[in-house]
């Protein structure tokens, strides 16, 4: 474990799985400027360090992320809004080489509902809720949310969620694909932790290229999207052969999970 007990942001360590902790109770885990900028140099040094292959981002006391600090706007500890650099919650325009899964208790809701975008997967408790709160503050989304949401769930579903800012419980964003995993009460950060180590066992550096192309061909004709994607899949061609060879040799016979490594 990094970082002091009573930080707004902590680094726990479980082999290759780092779990990144916002920690702001007392205020739902709203994100302020400072917030954000130990939230961003906490997933900087995830990406940079050679161990660490798989991040899970987790809200303590129960809830996720309330959003960004209202609290702290117009004051030294408002939250950056800048066209260059860090995003107003941090990491949210940082496109990392590995995966990230945001384990969801509670709200999720306006920024918070942005960095759970941000993330690969999300794994949410049954009684979760998620949803553009900030609606209700006359405060925008300028932190992905009008761009990843629609990319991930359509633009019809994105438009009910902006306009209404209505809340969406967790199986109702199980079934738009707002979420990918739905996880009893208390349970989301062990299940995203135990899903971070699955993929932390899997061949890494295959992994990472499919996910980068599919990062990547959004907004690219098929044409062009199909060439970036065999430019991704050749330069891991070494590890393709290994595998390979391992499962002519017998590796996987069974669908065993463990010779994956």
């Amino acid at each position: 474990m990094t970082g002091a007990a009573d930080a707004a942001v902590r680094v726990e360590r479980a082999g290759p799985v780092t779990t990144v902790v916002l920690s702001r109770p007392a205020v739902r885990n709203a994100v302020d400027g400072p917030t954000a900028r130990q939230l961003a140099g906490a997933f900087r040094a995830f990406d940079a360090d050679d161990d660490a292959r798989v991040a899970v981002l987790w809200g303590a006391g129960g809830t996720f992320c309330a959003g960004a600090d209202l609290k702290a706007v117009g004051t030294a500890r408002g939250n950056r809004v800048a066209p260059d650099g860090d995003g107003p919650m941090g990491p949210t325009r940082m496109r990392l080489g590995k995966p990230v899964i945001a384990a969801v208790a509670g709200h999720a809701v306006a920024g918070g509902l942005e960095l759970a975008l941000w993330c690969d997967l999300r794994v949410a408790e049954e009684d979760a809720v998620l949803g553009v709160f900030c609606r209700r503050w006359g405060v925008p989304l300028i932190d992905g949310g009008t761009v990843r949401l629609p990319r991930l769930i359509g633009t019809g579903r994105a438009m009910d969620l902006v306009l209404t800012g209505r809340p969406v419980p967790a199986a109702e964003a199980l079934e738009m694909g707002l979420v990918n995993r739905v996880v009893p009460t208390g349970t989301a950060r062990a299940a995203a932790e135990r899903l971070a180590a699955e993929l932390a066992r899997l061949p890494q550096a295959c992994l990472r290229s499919d996910r980068a192309a599919l990062l990547d061909q959004e907004g690219r004709d098929e044409e062009t999207a199909l060439t970036n994607e065999l430019r991704y899949g050749q330069a891991v061609l070494a590890e393709a052969l290994t595998g390979a060879a391992r499962f002519a040799a017998g590796a996987g016979r069974h669908g065993a999970a463990d010779d994956t490594r």
